[in-house]
């Protein structure tokens, strides 16, 4: 066998390793360790590994190294190692990775961030096996590498006409040492088979069947079913239970309390209760008897905060983010002014499977079956409270019936980790009810904005400024409640202020998603709105003369490393081509006595360009209809599997919908959340999903995610529309059906 001297070297500032192992059978295992550097804070030194298998009948095993949580990546991510390794889609097996940061890298489902992250290394992957495959048969054959090409999972020596099938040569394939993928040439996108073409998410039919693959769905012999009750008001604690009753309850096995550390994202004090199913536990609630500390958190109110909020807003900003020229002083000398306030609600996550998580500890050892988006974090909290080392916890990532960022944190898994451990060689799965889903979130923050805006006799905007109200501690802003000194029109005017001040609050919050921009893309695009409107033109042409030349604005910070800055030019042409599909100088016909009217909205977030337009109707008793919406959105150079990317688009525009026109708002009294499920927190159902045609621009970029930026266009959008049918400004959320009455 010829020998094969390539040897590790840097590659885009990655160190890239592979090495290859003989599987018992005689297959190719193929492990792939790539430092990944893109986002150093969060990923030092995370390798990822064992991806891919070839089994002597030419079956493809690939690894999918992320949680799926509905956005369709452990179908996607293999796609990518499919292409690049060419094998036949037919033949691929897919199964889901368990976490392991060590041989896998960092694990998360979160920030739109699986494309730009794992495109190029998953391409690389395959390229490296498919090299050692054509080397393999080259040795077999005794011809150069050069002379062998592959063709959907078989080796072609063309001018001998042999042809031999992967497995066939995946057993001394393995043997050989792997290439530098810095030497390998990588397909062209146009000779792509896989990438770019539909592929049905791997799942589905597992799905459609019923079949046991959720972290619900968890089964274990011997297994009970805990529920954990925890304080109603935010922050409270654990002062005593009386759990004799409980302990009478039909099917009830266990009862105790548990200490929690006090932190909301790990563990906070509670009652367990395990029994033999999931409504013996819930029903012996009822029978607890539990007396809380409630602390200061009771004094919080949405109504208090409401208040403070309008007088902080009339003071001088606590922090500042952002001052570019004399904002004021361009105020002052402008031809034209526009103020205006804009508020918005918490909101929940309200995912469709509620938090649970199953967990069994034996002999000093925690195994976790766990639907978390943040899994290896959610290792390093069960460590830390249960005090126990890392390589004593098992976890096995579950699919997950809906995150939108609420498995960012892992609660659920401390609690289920610290009631197995009580109970020892009795595997417990914590699930929780609808109602303790609701009540306790990591809630979207509200917010608060007064903005003020500058026209020069031009018409043209000269000065912005925007102080915004929210939540934290001092200067630090709660989770999810950021803004940047990049928030458009930021970096594109002379004049341009952004301050924020924050108040306390006892409510924990998190990232929703499209974290941050779901909220103050609403806030800032209906303004811009109406400063279009003083300026007698319309928002797209408002942006347009903003954005000037095609043009890359500065990087901005990121996770670990710069992140790219907005791109004028590529703003400008999902601008241009969303009037040109939605016919946006046409006026909808106002018919049946409805009032019609589009409305329109941009936004950048998570690298992705979406413009988004949306016709409405609104009847004369404020009844609101959304008929139709155009988007077009630029994520770079490549769809990976188009199917998908669509279906992400328009869930993403009927998420946004559903904080916008359904009542979707969470509301606080006496320190406790007043919603409770569906029925006061209710999601978007069919009957408001409208006609949506999604239209993608394919750029000259690194493609990049899809999972969180087309949300937020829609809902400013949506609000922009119903102004312009009638007349009536929406600048609070959600919606009111009786603000929109026909006088």
């Amino acid at each position: 066998m010829a020998s094969d001297p390539h040897i590790d070297r840097l590659d885009h500032g990655r160190r890239f390793f592979l090495k290859a192992s003989m599987l018992a059978g005689g297959g190719l295992a193929l492990d792939a360790a790539i430092p990944v550097k893109l986002f150093a804070a969060t990923t030092p030194n995370a390798t990822l590994n064992a991806f891919v298998s070839i089994a002597p009948d030419g079956a493809v095993t690939v690894i999918a190294k992320n949680p799926e949580i509905g956005q369709g990546i452990k179908t996607m991510l293999p796609m990518v190692i499919a292409e690049e390794l060419d094998a036949d889609w037919a033949n691929v097996r897919i199964e889901q990775a368990m976490n392991n940061a060590s041989l896998y890298g960092t694990q998360f489902a979160g920030g739109s961030f699986a494309t730009p992250m794992n495109y190029m290394p998953m391409r690389q992957v395959g390229a490296v096996a498919r090299d050692m495959l054509v080397r393999a048969a080259a040795a077999q054959w005794n011809v150069p590498a050069a002379e062998v090409t592959t063709n959907a999972g078989r080796l072609v020596h063309a001018s001998s006409g042999r042809t031999l099938a992967y497995g066939a040569v995946a057993a001394r394939a393995a043997m050989l040492k792997p290439a530098d993928p810095a030497t390998l040439k990588l397909k062209d996108p146009k000779d792509f088979r896989i990438v770019g073409h539909s592929v049905r998410g791997i799942d589905k039919p597992k799905i459609v069947h019923g079949e046991p693959i959720f972290g619900i769905d968890t089964r274990l012999p011997g297994m009970l079913i805990a529920t954990y009750e925890t304080c109603p008001v935010f922050g409270g604690t654990l002062k005593a239970a009386r759990l004799d009753a409980v302990l009478k309850q039909p099917g009830v096995r266990h009862a105790f309390t548990v200490k929690g550390n006090g932190e909301a994202g790990e563990l906070v004090d509670g009652v367990a209760i395990l029994a033999t199913n999931w409504w013996y536990a819930n029903k012996a609630r009822e029978a607890l008897e539990v007396e809380w500390d409630f602390g200061p958190g009771g004094e919080h109110s949405t109504a208090g905060y409401a208040e403070q909020a309008e007088k902080l807003m009339d003071q001088q900003p606590m922090t500042l983010i952002l001052k570019d020229g004399d904002p004021e002083r361009a105020l002052a000398g402008a031809a034209k002014t526009v103020e205006a306030r804009y508020s918005y609600p918490f909101l929940a996550h309200a995912t469709l499977e509620p938090q649970n998580c199953t967990a069994l500890y034996k002999d000093g050892k925690l195994e976790i079956w766990a639907p978390s988006q943040t899994p290896q974090t959610g290792l390093e909290a069960v460590a830390k409270v249960l005090g126990l080392p890392q390589d004593a916890i098992t976890i096995h990532m579950m699919r997950i019936g809906g995150g939108f960022g609420r498995r960012l944190m892992n609660d659920y898994m401390v609690q289920a980790a610290a009631i197995a451990k009580q109970v020892p060689g009795v595997p417990v799965k914590l699930l929780w009810a609808r109602e303790d889903d609701i009540r306790h979130d990591f809630y979207r923050p509200a917010g608060w904005h007064r903005f003020r805006a500058g026209l020069d006799g031009s018409n043209r905007l000269v000065a912005l400024t925007d102080h915004f109200v929210t939540f934290g501690k001092g200067d630090k802003p709660a989770l999810g409640a950021q803004i940047t000194a990049t928030e458009m029109p930021a970096r594109l005017i002379d004049h341009c202020f952004i301050g924020q001040t924050t108040m306390a609050t006892n409510m924990p919050t998190g990232f929703l998603r499209a974290p941050a921009s779901n909220a103050l893309s609403y806030a800032f695009q209906g303004f811009l709105d109406e400063v279009a409107q003083a300026a007698g033109k319309d928002l797209p042409s408002l942006l347009i003369d903003i954005l000037g030349e095609p043009r890359a604005l500065p990087d901005v910070p990121g996770m670990g490393r710069p992140m790219p800055g907005l791109h004028t030019g590529r703003a400008r042409d999902v601008i241009a081509e969303v009037v040109r599909l939605s016919d946006w100088k046409t006026a909808p016909v106002a018919t049946d006595g409805l009032r019609r009217a589009k409305g329109f909205a941009f936004y950048f977030s998570h690298l992705g360009y979406f413009a988004e337009v949306a016709q409405v109707a609104v009847a004369d008793d404020g009844t609101i209809k959304v008929e139709k919406v155009w988007t077009v959105g630029d994520v770079g150079s490549q769809i990976i599997n188009p199917i998908n990317a669509y279906n992400q688009v328009r869930g993403a525009i009927i998420d946004g919908m559903g904080q916008t026109m359904i009542g979707q708002e969470i509301t606080l009294a006496d320190g406790r959340v007043d919603q409770s499920n569906f029925h006061d927190y209710p999601l978007p159902r069919i009957d408001i999903a409208p006609e949506i045609m999604v239209q993608f621009l394919k750029t000259d970029f690194p493609p990049t995610g899809l999972g969180e930026p087309a949300l937020p266009p829609i809902i400013p959008a949506i609000a922009n529309a119903i102004h312009h049918a009638t007349g009536k400004r929406i600048r609070s959320l959600p919606f009111k059906q009786e603000m929109l009455q026909k006088a």
